[in-house]
């Protein structure tokens, strides 16, 4: 069976680096790239936080720089969850090692140009970088065998406003793009991380008496987002949506219920960055008996939206601490 391989997009701040870490760790899996994309904080420190942690974990693999703001948006930073260098300001040392030369878009689209259907691709950050290469290079959407975003909320609320996730938020028109490209994707919402998928104070300890310095760097490099998590949404403890999104990459038995849905995102002011989806499949029905003289008007038929996105509604919580567990010990 050959080697999964992964390329991740990512805007690196505490949570996305254990992430990283946990792919880089996982036994015969191969991450071939890693690119950033601004989000959490400005591209040029996501590279910085990518490039600390391959190093952590001994690794040699290229972290390309991306698009450092959003299609049509100024960048908004998340230093209020992660701290103003996205580390809960451990003071890390540099990175050895520059960023990768070439730009994350053209890098995106060459190395699946090069291997249409074999490599898996993991979004971490806002979708700015994918829909950049799939506005220049539609056919990317074929190209990549699957992709897992960490984004969005699914019929639920969402922790940068009560309708968005921030990732999607941050650029709802690149997140229309990728979602409507035909890609196959499974949306791992923001919602998995919460309640009992936190890691609470006895999980943290228990981590950090492993002893080993991913676990030190696992509990440390996020003691700001645990703060955060606790003091503004009143969680009981440490959250880690992107560790849960390539947890199911790696094990996709940790994802227990999945389903086909029209998924659609709103770019309107109140709503903005909201994941619209259609659980029941109302968009597939004919409204013409409640609504046919306004549709006509409008020329508005809602019979035509096909199911796009595959949507996880409920993740194996023991499972998923195990598969972070695996990886740090």
């Amino acid at each position: 069976m050959p080697t999964p391989r992964f390329i991740i997009d990512t805007d690196t701040a505490s949570d996305d680096a254990v992430a990283i870490m946990m792919a880089l760790q996982w036994p015969d899996v191969e991450v071939e790239a890693i690119t950033v994309v601004f989000g959490n904080v400005p591209v040029e420190q996501g590279s910085v936080n990518a490039r600390f942690t391959v190093e952590l974990c001994g690794k040699d693999v290229p972290v390309y720089t991306g698009a450092a703001r959003g299609l049509l948006r100024k960048p908004t930073f998340a230093h209020w969850f992660h701290g103003p260098d996205g580390m809960g300001d451990m003071q890390y040392p540099a990175p050895q090692r520059p960023p990768a030369e070439g730009h994350a878009v053209d890098e995106l689209i060459r190395r699946f140009a090069a291997a249409p259907g074999e490599i898996t691709l993991i979004t971490l950050g806002p979708l700015t970088n994918i829909a950049l290469a799939l506005l220049r290079e539609p056919r990317l959407a074929e190209w990549v065998k699957e992709c897992y975003v960490m984004g969005g909320a699914a019929c639920t609320v969402g922790n940068v406003t009560p309708a968005a996730e921030f990732n999607i938020w941050c650029d709802p028109e690149a997140a229309q793009i990728v979602f409507h490209s035909g890609m196959k994707i499974l949306m791992v919402g923001w919602e998995h991380c919460r309640d009992a998928a936190n890691l609470d104070d006895d999980e943290r300890a228990m981590v950090y008496s492993f002893d080993t310095e991913l676990a030190r760097f696992t509990i440390d490099c996020n003691r700001t987002a645990t703060q955060a998590n606790q003091s503004l949404f009143g969680e009981p403890g440490l959250p880690f949506p992107d560790p849960i999104t390539v947890a199911i990459a790696l094990d996709p038995a940790v994802c227990t219920q999945r389903s086909m849905h029209y998924v659609d995102v709103s770019c309107s002011d109140i709503t903005r960055g909201m994941t619209v989806v259609d659980q029941l499949g109302v968009t597939g029905r004919s409204f013409h008996a409640l609504t046919s003289s306004a549709m006509a008007v409008e020329g508005n038929d809602a019979g035509g939206n096909e199911p796009n996105v595959e949507v996880c509604w409920a993740i194996d919580v023991a499972r998923w601490k195990e598969t972070l567990y695996r990886t740090i010990r």
